[in-house]
């Protein structure tokens, strides 16, 4: 039985029935994460005896008819800045090497509750800042599809570990795409919830207006599953917004007759892969060939997104990151004084992309530069949402495409910030202005490397979102591919 050909919602379900055990499927896994993530460098820590003895309690409440979780024996994949309990959080960086985390996020308390198995933490873009995860102090993730290639950022290592079958769903999290752009490189599923949709409580953080986590997995009937498990109002969480849970896998098997599609003229720009392009008006067809109605919408203030991204978010990140100081917790350097220590410590514990950035907003937040900078970038913020807000009066959802291309060799972009930063040109808007996203496979280039179509809705709309996004993958196989190293 190869249990990587089964979507997350049949392991579950044949898990229940008893036509699997949870420690057959767990071993399954690991088995795969074994072979394969020598090649692909997806995983930072394996846990397979804590793995392997959460089955085995699952196991036992079925055989003893008790009630289990909705996700009952699923491995799950968690990225690094995510919060577990007596395991390590190092976000990627050095400067958390050993941190043992003293308690679970939000998310991981959810995940438990429902039975799931944690099979281990993914790498990432050192504190999630990046867009081909070789930001990582520890290694660069590579591309299931070609591993010459990037699978992607900041989540690279929770997308990779999906595309490749090491696991059948991942948590990452999305700050200017961070999950929907690593999904449309590894040929995957990912969901940026609404910001306040899923509690940030134990999400190590980046940018705090910006910052969401969201699942990865084959097909949006998975993603359904983990939303389902994840969402959520939490009261530690003061960005949390208390609203109801739909029944996303109930939702999305809906059809979509009559659902109105925005074709933001905007992101059909030049520099955009021409392979990427047809795919997706492509994809376009299909869902008018299902009852939907396409219009024409503008979104004019895009061509900021970019910028007012890299002064939002470097802005929040220097003050979540002056934390980071060797006196709590975490990396400290052997000094003379505190402040040569601090000096140290930052100096050796943080990478170039991260300094980077935190210069980046402590510049644009400093005396007599505020205003003319963080204070601009977030009016102009507010105008981006204002764009969403108008098209979305029009229409029930906005579909273009998730990158400008496709994966990029590993070390092309490195040494070229401005470029690599243009890697989330697509994905940055939806962060901006709160809404939801997912993005989908939804083809090849010539050289078989995958391509994502990204759905955009309004806010705690997510049902709608997979909705599109179900429909299109029951009536497409794109999903359903494996890079052949991996069958």
């Amino acid at each position: 039985m190869d249990i990587k050909n089964f979507s997350a919602v049949e392991i579950v379900e044949k898990i229940k029935k008893r036509e699997m055990s949870a420690v057959e499927v767990t071993k399954y896994f690991l088995d795969r994460i074994e072979r394969f993530d020598a090649k692909i460098a997806a995983f930072l820590y394996v846990f397979k005896n804590n793995a392997l003895k959460d089955a085995e309690v699952i196991d036992k409440k079925i055989k003893n008819n008790s009630p289990v979780g909705i996700l009952a024996g699923l491995p799950v994949a968690i990225k690094d800045n995510i919060c577990i309990k007596g395991k390590k959080t190092s976000c990627g960086s050095k400067i958390l090497k050993d941190y043992v985390s003293p308690y679970d996020a939000t998310v991981i308390e959810k995940l438990k509750k429902e039975d799931a198995v944690f099979i281990g933490k993914t790498n990432m873009d050192e504190f999630a800042m990046g867009s081909s995860t070789e930001n990582s102090a520890y290694f660069v993730t590579k591309n299931p599809w070609d591993t010459r290639r990037i699978p992607g950022g900041s989540s690279g290592g929770s997308a990779a570990s999906v595309s490749s079958g090491m696991v059948p769903v991942s948590l990452g999290s999305d700050t200017g795409g961070s999950i929907r752009q690593p999904a449309a490189l590894c040929g995957v599923s990912g969901l940026k919830p609404t910001y306040g949709r899923v509690s940030r409580y134990g999400l190590v953080a980046f940018a705090s207006s910006l910052d969401q986590i969201g699942p990865f997995a084959r097909d949006s009937g998975d993603i359904a599953l983990i939303l389902q498990s994840i969402a959520g109002f939490d009261r530690r969480d003061s960005t949390s917004v208390d609203v109801g849970v739909d029944n996303y896998l109930n939702e999305i098997k809906k059809d979509i007759k009559g659902i109105k599609i925005g074709l933001p003229k905007e992101y059909f720009i030049e520099g955009l892969d021409s392979e990427i392009e047809k795919s997706v008006r492509d994809s376009v067809k299909i869902f008018k060939k299902l009852g939907a109605e396409i219009r024409d919408v503008s979104l004019s203030h895009t061509k900021y997104a970019v910028s007012v991204y890299y002064i939002v978010a470097p802005s929040e990140a220097s003050a979540n990151l002056a934390r980071y100081d060797g006196v709590k917790y975490g990396y400290r350097s052997d000094s003379e004084n505190l402040i040569e220590m601090y000096e140290k410590t930052r100096s050796a514990g943080f990478g170039s992309e991260v300094k980077r950035r935190i210069m980046l907003g402590t510049y644009a937040l400093s005396s007599g530069y505020y205003d003319a900078y963080y204070l601009k970038a977030q009016k102009v913020r507010a105008l981006i949402k204002e764009d969403f807000d108008c098209a979305f009066r029009e229409v029930d959802v906005i579909l273009t495409p998730t990158t400008p291309s496709a994966a990029f060799n590993i070390g092309e972009k490195t040494a070229d910030p401005l470029q690599m930063y243009l890697s989330d040109i697509f994905t940055i808007s939806c962060n901006l202005a709160g809404i939801c996203g997912v993005s989908i496979p939804c083809g090849f280039s010539s050289k078989m490397l995958p391509f994502g179509l990204q759905i955009l809705g309004r806010p705690f709309d997510e049902k709608t979102v997979l909705k599109m996004a179900y429909n299109f993958q029951k009536n497409t196989d794109f999903h359903k591919e494996i890079p052949n190293e991996f069958i």
